[in-house]
This record gives structure tokens, sequence and C-alpha cells, in this order.
């Protein structure tokens, strides 16, 4: 497939073939997802279950019921720790993976916010905030 859409961790050692896109992903300012990144919020792009697949890598996952009342799972690399997949048996036909480990950031347009009431007042970058490139 020309077009695969793929996903890596920090290391490099999980590679992910996603599958096909179902949206261009969201937010989520839920407590969990915020824990679950050590960030703000957390941004994931859904693909269909079905063509998701775990290529190499030693991944692990930690399942928890959400504040919603559902069950969710969270996958990550053992290698290096970084957050990949989520997946929840609310939505069996549905893998979010986690937009910063999408190869091809062009796939992460996310559409909307959810658990804004959760959302943490510094959420938000300023625009008045000086920007550096490289760290400077």
């Amino acid at each position: 497939m020309a077009d695969e859409i793929t996903a890596t961790c920090l290391c490099g050692e999980a590679r992910l073939i996603c599958g096909r896109p179902l949206g261009t992903g969201s937010y989520c300012h839920c407590t969990d997802c915020r824990k679950s990144t050590g960030a703000a919020f957390s941004v994931a792009v859904p693909f269909e279950a079905s063509g998701f697949q775990v290529m190499s890598g030693r991944i692990s996952s930690f399942t928890k019921v959400s504040d919603a009342g559902r069950e969710l799972t969270r996958n990550f690399c053992l290698g290096c720790g970084a957050p990949l997949f989520g997946t929840s048996k609310h939505l069996p036909q549905t893998v979010f993976v986690k937009a910063g480990v999408i190869d091809d950031q062009s796939y992460v347009l996310p559409t909307h916010e959810s658990w804004c009431q959760s959302k943490v007042e510094w959420s938000m970058i300023g625009l008045d905030l000086p920007a550096h490139l490289y760290g400077k």
C-alpha cells in the first residue's frame, strides 16, 4: 500500500501500521489522558481496528475504567515508554493512535476537544509567548 500510515515510538523499536483513518483526531482533556501522557491533554487519531497491526516492538498495556465508566486499555513501548495507542471494549472497531507517534503528521488535524470540564488553565499556549527555534 503506497499511502500506508505508519507510526513509530521514540526509540524506534515499536512500529505500527495504522490502517484506515476514521477521522483526523481530537484533543482529550480528561484526567486519565493527562496522567497517561504527562501533558495538558492527549491528541489521538482514530483508525479502523481491522487494518491496524503492531509490526515490531515490545508493547505493554495498562487497563483502567475511565471517568465515563468505560474500560480503556492504553498501550506503550517497553523500550522507551512512549504512549502508542488505546483501545476500548466499548468501541472494538476503533484503535486510537497517539498523534505524536504518527510518522506523517499531515494525518493529524484535530477537529474537536473532549472532557473540557477537566481542562487545566495552562493548557492553552498563549500567542504572546516568545517562540524559539531549537530550544534557544
